[in-house]
């Protein structure tokens, strides 16, 4: 693949899903899965489904400012942010760089180097982005969970 002016997508991070009841929502999906906690409060858990997760959220599902969401990984985030700017799409005032496409769906875009999800050498090297690296908090996070990068 050749590099272009537009970002790259790398793969999802997360989905992030509306529930009631957090804990009542633990208790069913614990039903199925063992479930290790990434994090919990009153209102967010985050589920760890190896170096990816599943975030749920307390909310009213039919308030059209809600938490669903999914959360893209790109090679670039302030490029990506670059790019929205010029499309004239409007950046959400949240903690993350967080968009509305055209249909109302609520995207998150996060840099590969930030988080956890890993792709695989020979996957990156397909893709074209062997140049892609984890800063040293998310590889201090894969290495306590036993999954460091090499």
């Amino acid at each position: 693949m050749t590099r272009t002016a537009k970002v790259r997508a790398v793969g999802i991070n997360h989905v992030a899903i509306e529930v009631g009841d957090i804990d009542a929502a633990l208790a069913f999906y614990g039903q199925f899965f063992e479930i290790t906690l990434r994090g919990k409060s009153e209102t967010d858990a985050f589920i760890d489904l190896g170096d990816q997760f599943i975030a749920l959220s307390k909310a009213d599902p039919t308030d059209p400012q809600s938490g669903r969401h999914f959360g893209l990984v790109v090679d670039d985030k302030e490029r990506f942010r670059t790019l929205l700017a010029e499309a004239g799409v409007s950046v959400e005032d949240r903690r993350f760089l967080d968009f509305r496409d055209p249909w109302g769906n609520m995207v998150e875009i996060v840099a590969y180097e930030n988080v956890q999800f890993s792709k695989a050498p020979n996957v990156l090297r397909g893709m074209g982005m062997s140049d892609l690296k984890k800063n040293d908090k998310a590889v201090g996070e894969l290495r306590s969970k036993g999954m460091p990068p090499d």
